[in-house]
């Protein structure tokens, strides 16, 4: 592990006190030390399949049971992959920290949840849900989708897709997030590589305010890393607990 700190003359981790509320934005490298695919590292899932046929409204539209098929199978991959240190760690955190934690994911699967997390946001849609076209009904499922699948609010068939957020489309609660980032103390990244939008932009506009501090805890460097206050690189499930451990001493 290495740890590499850059220090903003204006804000360290030592002016974060326990009445500020912290924002902990996740991405797929807290997942990968899990056993989950990431989607943009060299061996990720986006170098393997193509996103336009799988991640788009259009691509489901022309071959939904190829889309069904893919999403199934992740879907079943959350039997076989438990949470990490690092899912752990910021669990025990939101449950001891006074200022309270909000957790935002760009992850779809449901690690943060089974490790205790409560105070959450999946921007980009989860996993364990579908949803009706026809109705707009979300519900929590496990099982394997296909276009004979029925929606148990309305009934239609060949109308359920998975609860994702797709290329085009809006990510989920955004309207939440900002306020909560408008109101933080301290901006946590962990495990993004800093090049999907909007969440991108969050230590931008953390930094824009000038009012908390802000911390990158990655594997390496992401794109963002210059907008960072403060950044420490290293595997998540080692360097996230050894943060959440250095805030809660304070207590």
């Amino acid at each position: 592990m290495r740890w590499i700190d850059r220090f903003d003359p204006e804000t360290s981790l030592d002016d974060v006190t326990p009445d500020l509320p912290i924002v902990v934005l996740t991405g797929a490298g807290i997942s990968k030390e899990s056993g989950l695919d990431t989607f943009r590292d060299a061996d990720g899932v986006w170098r393997r399949h193509s996103l336009e046929d799988l991640a788009t409204p259009e691509g489901f539209a022309r071959n939904p049971a190829l889309v069904q098929g893919f999403y199934n199978s992740r879907r079943t991959q959350l039997a076989t992959v438990q949470p990490n240190p690092a899912h752990q760690a910021l669990a025990r955190l939101e449950a001891a920290w006074p200022g309270g934690v909000l957790v935002v994911t760009q992850n779809v699967d449901d690690l943060h949840e089974r490790a205790g997390s409560r105070n959450l946001i999946h921007m980009h849609g989860e996993l364990a849900k579908v949803r009706c076209l026809e109705c707009e009904a979300v519900a929590h499922h496990l099982a394997d989708l296909d276009e004979a699948s029925a929606c148990g609010g309305c009934g239609s068939t060949g109308r359920m897709r998975p609860h994702i957020v797709w290329f085009g489309e809006m990510p989920f609660e955004m309207e939440r997030i900002w306020a909560a980032l408008a109101g933080c103390g301290l901006f946590v990244s962990v495990g993004t590589s800093g090049t999907v939008y909007p969440a991108a932009g969050f230590v931008a506009d953390v930094r824009h305010r000038g009012m908390a501090h802000t911390l990158e805890l990655n594997l390496e460097p992401s794109e963002g890393a210059s907008l960072f206050a403060e950044t420490r690189y290293g595997p998540a499930s080692l360097i996230v607990p050894a943060f959440v451990d250095e805030l809660l001493g304070r207590l």
